[in-house]
């Protein structure tokens, strides 16, 4: 039997987008996340007293501001060495964009396969083949796998790949493969890397990403780690995942059907928030909160959004006591369909909301609306469009969105005007 830890996409020192400038977060605890995380995969694999590790590409974010980037690395492989476990890692798209990181020389524990051909390097001791190839450039467009060599008999065979396998949103289609196609290497496992989400592709042999160590924005939700891998004497590979991140994102969905009042919601955020930090066993949270939904208080948190966006962040740092950060507030409501049946009307109010409905629905209506306020935003100064970053006024689904969010606020502020008169 023997063990070993699969990683990926560490990206070293690289930020945690938006949280810099954020009111009152800890600066040198966003800063130093990635660096945090891979002391965990560290300490995670000399404790489990691990034979190796792979890690399958973007070890790097790229070039470094300096050399404390490398110079951190070092201590940590050193440690590594020092308990007596290599590293084996292919360089990925964000590797090969770094020039700095080729002239520094790393601990004789760590193994970095060639960019120019596929390669395999053994462990004899425990019977153990490993093959691998590092980008040569950011973008590789071809399949690297297809020229992999055969595996070795008798040995362990362990592919390590960086990849988007057959395609993933948000990432560039390098390196592409298929499972199939791994499959058909005959490898007992692969190790892949370039996707940050965690995901077994196939169970026979086992395929793997990793993921990312550390999320670093709002696509990279949920526990980020490495896999520890335990082979029985049979040659079987078992997979487990492990966290390892120090901060953590998540999406908080609220539904705010019932709620009388935007209090009414900002409580059911906050209860909601209270269960997250629960679930995630304390650990920060940067969350994003998504309000969609009909409530009676659809009109009030329109009328003051920044009131209840503050109210919200305050409740906030009550449920998580100052551990959970909020990266955006989303209010997507509407009123209740009996509301919207009672506040039906006549003469002028009626046509008003008619053209809403008409323009809402009218594609060439809303191009024409886009091109007034694009116009209009080029007039407001750059300083009162900060926190407006919600604003699309280049597409025009949006806003007949917006137009349907907007018109019962509308139609209750005519009525109550009407009312007064």
């Amino acid at each position: 039997m023997f063990k070993f830890i699969h990683a990926a996409d560490i990206h070293l020192d690289s930020p945690l987008h938006k949280l810099e400038s954020y009111e009152g977060a800890p600066q040198d605890e966003i800063r130093q996340a990635t660096r945090r995380a891979f002391e965990n995969l560290v300490q995670t694999a000399i404790s489990a007293k691990v034979d190796f590790i792979l890690i399958a590409g973007d070890l790097y974010d790229g070039d470094w501001k300096d050399y404390n980037t490398g110079l951190y690395l070092v201590s940590q492989t050193i440690r590594l060495c020092d308990a007596g476990i290599p590293v084996y890692m292919v360089a990925g798209n964000h590797d090969a964009a770094s020039k700095i990181t080729k002239k520094l020389r790393l601990p004789p524990n760590v193994h970095l396969f060639a960019a120019d051909k596929p390669a395999t390097l053994s462990i004899e001791g425990l019977k153990v083949a490993i093959h691998g190839q590092s980008f040569a450039k950011p973008a590789v467009k071809k399949d690297l796998s297809a020229d992999y060599p055969a595996p070795l008999s008798g040995y362990f065979n362990i592919g390590v790949l960086h990849t988007c396998a057959s395609g993933r949103p948000g990432h560039e289609p390098y390196a592409p493969c298929s499972p199939d196609g791994l499959q058909s290497k005959g490898y007992d496992y692969w190790a892949l890397g370039h996707v940050h989400q965690h995901e077994i592709l196939l169970d026979n042999p086992p395929i793997v990403f990793s993921g990312c160590i550390q999320g670093r924005h709002i696509r990279e939700t949920g526990p980020k780690g490495c896999v520890l891998v335990t082979v029985d004497d049979n040659g079987r590979p078992a997979p487990d995942f492990k966290p390892l991140d120090v901060i953590r994102w998540s999406i908080a969905e609220v539904d705010p059907s019932g709620a009388v009042s935007a209090y009414d919601v900002v409580d059911r955020i906050r209860r909601r928030l209270e269960e997250l930090m629960n679930e995630n066993e304390g650990i920060p949270l940067v969350v994003r909160v998504l309000v969609k939904g009909e409530t009676p208080a659809h009109t009030e948190l329109l009328t003051n959004v920044d009131q209840w966006r503050n109210e919200t962040r305050s409740a906030a740092m009550d449920a998580g006591g100052g551990r959970i950060w909020l990266e955006k507030i989303k209010f997507h409501t509407s009123l209740p369909a009996s509301e919207k049946d009672l506040q039906q009307s006549d003469g002028a109010i009626g046509e008003l909301l008619t053209l809403f409905d008409e323009m809402a629905a009218d594609p060439e209506a809303l191009n024409l609306l886009s091109e007034e306020f694009i116009e209009i935003e080029k007039k407001i100064p750059q300083e009162l469009k900060q926190g407006a970053d919600n604003f699309n006024f280049n597409d025009p689904d949006w806003l007949g969105g917006m137009l349907k969010q907007v018109r019962p606020m509308l139609l209750q502020r005519l009525m109550r005007k009407g009312a007064s008169k």
